[in-house]
């Protein structure tokens, strides 16, 4: 079931073999499963982002306070 965050630090992710991109500042929603996390915020109107990173990494940026769950 997804649930919400809003990130206040440098999030990033790492789409195939390429370059760290920034999830932006601001409130995302989360869904959790037991190897990774879907995060999902407004790029512009209308435009949805989306990324999956290992869950160990998300545990590791709420642990340091770049993601807070709401």
């Amino acid at each position: 079931m997804p649930q919400f965050a809003t990130v206040t630090g440098q999030v990033t992710y790492m789409p195939g073999d390429g370059t760290p991109i920034k999830v932006p500042k601001g409130r995302i929603e989360v869904e959790l499963a037991p190897d990774s996390a879907i995060l999902s915020w407004e790029q512009a109107d209308g435009v949805v982002g989306s990324a999956a990173i290992p869950r160990t990494q998300f545990d590791e940026y709420v642990e340091a306070g770049s993601i807070e769950l709401e």
